[in-house]
C-alpha cells in the first residue's frame, strides 16, 4: 500500500527517510500517518492533525500540529 499522497520534491530538501516513515504512528491515537511530500507533513487521519517536517525531521507534538482541513480529510 502506498501512502504516499504526493510525489516527493524534485529537490530532495527535507527528505525523509522511507524506512523511518514507515515505523511512526501518531503520538496521541498510534495510528498510521500518511505522509504529503508537497506540504512536507505527516497526516494523522484519527487524530485530525498534520505533523511538520522540518529539516527531515518529523515535529511529532502535538503543539507543532495543524489541524486538518475539511478537505485535507478528504483527501485522506
Amino acid at each position: 500500500m502506498n501512502d504516499e499522497i504526493n510525489e516527493s520534491p524534485a529537490d530532495g530538501s527535507n527528505a525523509v527517510d522511507p524506512k523511518l516513515l514507515e515505523l511512526l504512528v501518531c503520538p496521541l491515537t498510534k495510528t498510521r500517518l500518511v505522509y504529503n511530500a508537497s506540504t512536507r507533513e505527516l497526516l494523522s487521519k484519527a487524530a485530525g492533525l498534520a505533523f511538520p517536517i522540518r529539516n527531515g525531521v518529523p515535529l511529532m507534538i502535538e503543539d507543532a500540529a495543524r489541524k486538518l482541513t475539511d478537505a485535507d480529510l478528504r483527501r485522506l
